[in-house]
This record gives structure tokens, sequence and C-alpha cells, in this order.
């Protein structure tokens, strides 16, 4: 009898709760209803091939990126912008409503209990979260740990939902997501099944992989969208001054798209950044680096996380808005014992 409990209590914290499926149906009205209101059903298709799949996102690009989908004139776009006006309101809305729209918003435990604080309660919905540090400072160690408290329920606040994971730099382990997923009492394997993975080897190969996302968060309900790292390809593949503004271009482009994504589909972004040596620090900063992408990242970051090492195994997470507080985090080991501690058992935030 304690074991059929047992079985049924971890069977239900795999199933994405039905409620919350529902209510999110209404965040977004998918690109088929431009049909019913008289667009062609070959024209809905080119959009879907260029990754818009809702009418929310139509209206996030501008005529002139879509007249750039080949066989689409401007008089069908036109069109097309019409009829999506008229199905979507993206005029003016109350404060009221504003507010209402806000509580859509999940936020979803990073499994440390101060750091949770320190957010007002963990990864927001429809914002990016950057964490910038040096190499083992404990970035892609909660990016880990996300990937399974994403797919909690939202009793235990969590997201019921999958994660994406775009990777960068070849950081992403599934087999330090076991250990994780077996502290918070889910199936390994299932929780496995529900992170969708890709690896980005360009970043032209970065913005496809966010392109096509489109289609999977639009059928499946998708809470978190992690890269890791969001700078690293961009530092490889523009080099010199001479390239600097095209690359600052090109990476606004891919932040531009990440918070669409956010809004659109109302999911979290997380994304990991580096850093880089600050010459003009002076003499009497200890610590002289600050995050890559210059002030083009900072601005479309809704929160900073910057991560440092602390004394022995010990991680320091400092918040740059309006939150700011200092926490000690202690990053988990290679070892299955020390990655269980991934609860952070005795953290202290300090205002």
């Amino acid at each position: 009898m304690i074991g059929t409990l047992k079985a049924e209590e971890a069977s239900q914290l795999q199933l994405v709760e039905r409620e919350d499926i529902d209510d999110e149906e209404d965040l977004f009205e998918a690109i088929d209803k431009l049909i019913t209101a008289g667009i062609n059903a070959g024209d809905v298709k080119k959009l879907q091939d260029a990754g818009i799949y809702t009418c929310n996102g139509l209206m996030m690009h501008t005529k002139k990126n879509l007249t750039g989908i080949k066989g689409l004139s401007e008089a069908k776009v036109d069109k097309i912008c019409e009829a999506a006006e008229k199905i979507v309101n993206f005029g003016y809305i109350t404060g009221t409503d504003a507010l209402l729209k806000r509580k859509s918003v999940i936020r979803i435990t990073t499994g440390s209990q101060a750091l949770d604080e320190l957010l007002g309660g963990g990864i927001e919905t429809s914002a990016i979260t950057e964490a910038f540090g040096e190499f083992r400072s404990g970035k892609t160690q909660l990016a880990h740990t996300l990937c399974v408290s994403t797919q909690l329920p939202t009793n235990m606040r969590g997201g019921s939902g999958k994660v994406a994971y775009i990777d960068t730099e070849g950081t992403f382990r599934p087999d330090r997501v076991i250990p994780i997923a077996e502290r918070f009492g889910m199936d390994p394997g299932a929780v496995l099944d529900n992170i969708v993975y890709a690896r980005a080897y360009t970043y032209e190969h970065q913005y496809n992989l966010l392109l096509g996302l489109a289609a999977k968060m639009s059928e499946e309900p998708f809470r978190l969208l992690i890269v890791d790292s969001v700078i690293a390809l961009f530092r490889v593949d523009f080099t010199g001054r001479g390239e600097l503004a095209e690359r600052q271009q090109k990476l606004a482009q891919m932040l531009s798209r990440l918070t669409k994504i956010a809004e659109e589909f109302n999911v979290a972004v997380y994304m990991t950044n580096q850093v880089i040596a600050d010459p003009g620090g002076g003499v009497f900063i200890s610590d002289p680096k600050k995050p890559a992408g210059g002030h083009v990242l900072a601005h479309a970051a809704t929160i900073r996380l910057m991560f440092r090492k602390g004394k022995g195994e010990q991680r320091v997470c400092k918040s740059t808005t309006a939150f700011v507080s200092v926490i000690s985090l202690t990053k988990a080991r290679l070892s299955d014992n020390a990655r269980r501690n991934c609860r952070c058992k005795g953290l202290v935030a300090q205002g």
C-alpha cells in the first residue's frame, strides 16, 4: 500500500498540470487563425517556415522583415498584418489589465531558499535572467538545477513545463541532471525526456535554433529556455575592433529574439555570460572583471546575477537589480553526495 502511494506521488511530479496548460492557451493566438480571417493557407505556411507560429509573434516583426520572406509581397504583408491586428490586441491597455497579465508570470525555484528570496521567489517567466562570472563560478550548475526544478508542479514552486537548452560551449552534462532529479524526488528518465537539447557551433546556428523553437513552444508547454553561454560564439566568430559594431548589432538581434520568445510564450530565459578583464578597473578594485557583451547585453537582461568564487567550495552571487543582496552559494561538486548538496543548506542572504 505504501509502495503504491509513493508510486502515485512520483507519477504526479512527472505530469504537467492540465489546468495550467488550459490557462496558457489564452496567452497567444495560433497563426492558423489567420486562415479564418481570409489569409491564404499557403501564405500562413510561409510564415511558419520562417519561424512564426503565433499571431503574437507575427506582430513582433517589422513589415520589412516580413517582406523578406520568400513569396510574401508588400500587399500580402499589409493584409496579413491587418488580419493579425483584429485577432491580437497590441494597442494600449489599462494598468489594471497589465496587472492581470502579470499574474500569469511564474517564478521557478532555483533549489536554494536564499537565492529564491534574493530573486523574489525564483527565476521569472516573461523575463531574461543573466548570470555572469568566471569559469567554475556556478553558472552552469544553476542551469542544470533549473532543468529539473522547472518540471516541478507550480504548487511546488516549479513551472510545470519542459526545458529547451542551447549549448554553445559543450558544457551540458545529462549525468549531472540525474542526481538533481533524484534530490527532488523525480524520475531522472522522465526529466531528461522533457529537456530539448541542441549544440550550437556558430552564432548563425545559434540564432536559427531560436527560430526553430517557436514550432515546439506553440505545441508543447515549455517554461524555460537556457542559453549557455550567449556570448561565446560571438567572441569567436567576430574578431578585432573592425568587426565590433557588426558583432554588437547581431548580438542585439539575438537578444531581441530571446525577449520576444520570453514574452510570446511566457517562458523564463536563463542565459550565462562570460567576463572580460577591465584594464581601467584600477589598482583599488580587487576583482577588475566585467561582463562581456557591453551595454547591448546589459540592457536586454531583466535580472543580472554576478557569480564569483568564495572560500573553498563556496560561491558568492550578487544581484545587480533593484533588490541588491549578496548570498553565499555552495556549488555542488562532481560526486553524487556533493551533487545532492545542491539544496544549498545554511545560505544566508545579506542586505
